[in-house]
């Protein structure tokens, strides 16, 4: 584990509005949680961060951002974009197990300690980040 595993780190992973930048997402969060000696995070961190930007790719038309950010044994995986329409409710994992679609957020929900989205207004520009953490025990 690295020396400084308990300081406080960020990233943010600008996206365009295109299918590929799913993988590339979760492949760039999959180095960044290696690097950071949080191997452990990384099969249920790659789940819901393919949630949370693929519903930002998928719903709206604009770009969209990765944010990952570890401070005190808490990861927070965050996906912005350019909608400040809520997102949709999660749904319960059972209702739509057989389904291809609609388990984004019940998938979410299901898997973090903590999930939740919040609108934003910076510079004029509107939009949103859908949020959620894992507590590393």
């Amino acid at each position: 584990m690295p020396e400084n595993a308990n300081e406080p780190w960020e990233y943010c992973l600008y996206i365009p509005n295109d299918v590929r930048a799913v993988t590339i997402s979760r492949r760039t969060l999959r180095l960044i949680l290696t690097m950071h000696g949080l191997i452990r995070l990384v099969d249920t961190a790659e789940l819901l961060a393919t949630e949370l930007i693929s519903n930002a790719v998928r719903h709206t038309k604009g770009p969209a951002a990765l944010r990952v950010r570890w401070s005190a044994g808490v990861l927070r995986l965050g996906a912005w974009d350019a909608d400040p329409e809520p997102p949709e409710p999660p749904v319960q994992l059972e209702q739509v197990a057989d389904l291809e679609e609609g388990r984004g957020l019940g998938l979410v929900r299901a898997c973090a300690d903590l999930w939740g989205w919040q609108p934003l207004t910076r510079d004029g520009s509107r939009g949103k980040v859908v949020w959620c953490e894992l507590v590393a025990a």
